[in-house]
């Protein structure tokens, strides 16, 4: 389960990585609080290496499956690499934060925020070394804008034709990567007639959306037979650690068995009994002792008729078969 939940096939969004930042998160708190035993160590340990293999072996977090994977994805297949683009975000919205922070993660050079609240401007801006500017402004940034992403609740477009053809003309006719998420419309239509303008509406992205989703349902399936064979590993390693902790309890008390017998017969020794008659006390008192307990259960199970247990002894003791009624 815990296998499962870190490669994100239990998110409402199949395969989404921010569950896995969560679990780690966690995993440092018990750890900071001496918390973890040795299985529950190496299962987390185990499970971050298993939600690698899987992000690196299927294509389960490739496909944009959000609104705002999406508007990133777009403009990363039309410019391809983000580390000399500037991106303006118009609204300060959960959606436009995604959008941040997507495009942060792939290199983005600089992002500009604006707002019709100067102050959530700026609070969104600060996470992400931005500038923040009110919507009045945009016209005097928006040349400097590679990508322009705009999700307000605003009744009437805030971005006019007008505006984007004087931005492409001091941009020398560099293209211009839009994407509109708001409904109604934050970008006016007419913009999509410009040349060097690629502008795309949160319809265009419901297509880009379905086939992601498609495509990693099927990259699921994938990450379950990975998951299927890692837990078999796991479970490989608890039998052997479960196996080790038996034989170690049981050779200690094997030796406490052996001190508490040598401290008896050299007590004899020291009231004046003869070395063999201290040696004789010695091997029969290991031997009733060692025998003692295995002597029960055998007992036990012949008379009880439990052959499995009867066996189980025998092949621990290293007994041949021997008839029994």
């Amino acid at each position: 389960h815990l296998m499962r939940v870190a490669c994100g096939l239990d998110s409402l969004v199949l395969g989404e990585p921010q569950i896995l930042g969560q679990i780690k998160d966690a995993f440092t708190v018990a750890q900071d609080a001496q918390a973890l035993g040795p299985v529950l160590n190496r299962l987390f340990q185990h499970t971050f290496s298993v939600a690698k293999q899987v992000r690196t072996d299927t294509q389960i977090g490739a496909s944009p499956v959000s609104v705002a994977f999406a508007a990133v994805s777009l403009a990363k297949q039309i410019f391809g690499d983000f580390s000399q683009k500037t991106a303006l975000l118009i609204g300060a919205g959960e959606t436009i934060e995604l959008c941040a922070r997507h495009l942060q993660g792939n290199g983005l050079r600089q992002v500009i925020v604006a707002n019709r609240s100067i102050e959530r401007a700026h609070h969104l801006a600060e996470q992400f070394g931005g500038l923040a500017i009110g919507l009045a402004d945009i016209p005097k940034h928006l040349h400097k804008a590679d990508v322009v992403i705009s999700s307000t609740a605003s009744p009437v477009p805030v971005l006019g034709k007008g505006a984007v053809e004087q931005a492409l003309k001091q941009r020398k006719r560099r293209p211009i990567f839009m994407v509109d998420i708001a409904v109604p419309r934050d970008i006016e239509p007419q913009v999509a007639e410009l040349q060097d303008v690629y502008l795309y509406t949160v319809d265009d992205l419901k297509t880009v959306i379905d086939e992601g989703q498609k495509s990693r349902v099927a990259a699921a399936e994938q990450a379950e037979e990975i998951i299927n064979l890692q837990v078999g590993h796991f479970l490989e390693w608890v039998q052997l650690q479960t196996g080790a902790e038996l034989i170690k309890s049981y050779r200690q008390q094997s030796e406490q068995m052996r001190d508490d017998a040598l401290f008896r017969a050299k007590a004899l020794l020291a009231a004046g009994k003869s070395p063999a008659e201290a040696l004789d006390f010695l091997a029969n008192t290991l031997t009733n002792r060692l025998i003692h307990h295995p002597t029960v259960v055998l007992r036990e199970a012949c008379a009880s008729g439990d052959l499995p247990t009867v066996h189980a002894v025998q092949n621990v003791l290293g007994l041949a078969d021997t008839p029994h009624r």
